[in-house]
């Protein structure tokens, strides 16, 4: 397969080419497009077919539920069997935005899309070109992000174009991805409502909309064999670079000791090493490759940056990562949860 490869300025959106992707997802095709979270993989999400297509491209499990993407508020009843109230509230607080919300699904949708399951996530994303693009299409695109199963989520082209190049129709590129983690999903079924993957779209501001809301206990602890997901991310390895990771969890000064010490042993061992720090430990490390995530002043630049640096360690062929731990509040709950998966759950406490 030849796939067709173009850059998009958002500010100035070429609708040729919008129109033009839009029809490959009309009539059955792959498109990867930017969003603000990650770079998503798209297909019709109401043609059963094309959805099995993106499973085939990415080398994803079947049993791994998609994300439905609309463009408008009006397009929810279009896929929703019923929305309820907690959903319209959050849906008119956060959306567009990086926040999906799950429902019960109409018939419409295809049991592709949803894994056999009888609700679906629905999303608009606040990025231009993704929405024009849903609009150019006619139809709700299933997303998941746009890369092989497994891997980082890609927050750029280059990225999409490493994985998916010859895999897909179509690759749109347009500026790196605001957020940089994948958006956060919320069951709107069950009463009070319950986050099962946290995002940009942190707890403290959910519960200013539902005072109830809460996190599943289950999101930030190693997944059961037998679980079956409502949501994307819950049961498989995900964000897992090429080189094993593992994460250095304590006090501040005892985690940076500790990481010297296992370098030490590694390059004992003849292994190359990365680590993965931040502006303030940057220089605290010698012997290995390290690579800030930005300041923990900021950690939606944190986010932002975890799966690039991840991706860019395998660039760099390294035998080991070797990564601090973060706070577990706000956007740092997201950062955290997408990190432990990348590691499998190897956390060493000191």
């Amino acid at each position: 397969m030849i796939t067709k490869i173009v850059r998009v300025d958002s500010k100035n959106i070429d609708n040729d080419i919008i129109l033009e992707a839009g029809k490959v997802i009309k009539t059955g095709g792959l498109v990867a497009f930017p969003t603000e979270t990650v770079y998503g993989l798209g297909a019709n999400a109401l043609d059963g077919e094309a959805v099995k297509k993106i499973f085939a491209a990415k080398g994803r499990p079947q049993d791994n539920p998609l994300i439905v993407h609309i463009s408008d508020f009006e397009s929810i009843d279009k896929v929703a069997a019923c929305v309820p109230k907690s959903a319209e509230k959050l849906a008119e607080k956060f959306w567009p935005g990086p926040m999906t919300l799950i429902m019960e699904k109409k018939a419409i949708v295809s049991d592709i899309t949803s894994a056999g399951l009888s609700t679906i996530g629905i999303r608009m994303p606040s990025d231009e070109i993704a929405r024009e693009l849903i609009k150019a299409a006619g139809v709700p695109i299933a997303a998941p992000s746009a890369n092989i199963s497994g891997l980082p989520s890609p927050t750029d082209i280059e990225r999409c174009i490493d994985d998916l190049n010859g895999k897909v129709d179509y690759i749109i590129g347009g500026e790196k991805s605001e957020f940089g983690l994948e958006s956060t999903v919320i069951d709107c079924t069950t009463n009070p409502i319950c986050i099962l993957r946290p995002g940009a779209i942190t707890l403290e501001m959910i519960k200013s909309v539902e005072k109830e809301a809460y996190i599943d206990p289950a999101v930030m602890d190693k997944p059961k064999d037998n679980l079956k997901p409502k949501a994307p991310g819950m049961k498989y390895k995900h964000y897992a670079p090429k080189a094993p990771v593992k994460i250095i969890e304590g006090d501040f000064q005892k985690t940076i000791e500790k990481i010297n010490e296992m370098v030490q042993n590694y390059i004992g061992e003849g292994k190359k090493v990365g680590i993965m720090a931040t502006d303030e430990t940057k220089d605290s490390y010698k012997n290995a490759l390290v690579m800030s995530l930005g300041t923990r002043k900021d950690i939606y630049s944190i986010g932002k940056n975890l799966f690039e640096t991840l991706r860019s360690f395998d660039d760099k062929s390294v035998d080991i990562i070797l990564s601090e731990s973060f706070e577990e509040s706000g956007f740092g709950v997201a950062v955290m949860n997408r990190l432990n998966k990348s590691a499998g759950f190897d956390i060493i406490k000191v």
